[in-house]
């Protein structure tokens, strides 16, 4: 039996890799989420929330973009610089979310 893999779980162990090195990059000793329910656990609940989401909508994206892209590129080879560029459009938005995420973190 041959396990499907899919780039959504891959962007979400991203998410949260990146979340706790800012969190371990802010000076924190460890990771803090909920446990003493201050305004710091908020913000840091909120950056993860951000580039989590962020990052799963920019797989999903990427997913359905590059998969018709290709179909269409198999069909009309001269539309491949198109879905090259709609391909990367769903890319950025992993990069909005990055970007929300840091001023989050620096307010």
């Amino acid at each position: 039996m041959k396990i499907q893999t899919n780039p959504l779980y891959y962007l979400g162990i991203v998410a949260v890799s990146f979340t706790l090195l800012l969190n371990l990059a802010a000076g924190a000793e460890e990771p803090t989420l909920l446990a003493d329910s201050s305004a710091l656990s908020f913000k840091y609940l909120s950056a993860a929330i951000a580039f989590a989401a962020s990052a799963i909508g920019a797989g999903w994206a990427v997913s359905k973009a590059g998969a018709a892209g290709l179909a269409g590129t198999a069909e009309r080879p001269e539309i491949r610089t198109t879905a090259i560029i709609i391909t990367a459009l769903g890319e950025a938005i992993a990069i909005y979310g990055i970007v929300i995420a840091i001023l989050i973190l620096g307010q």
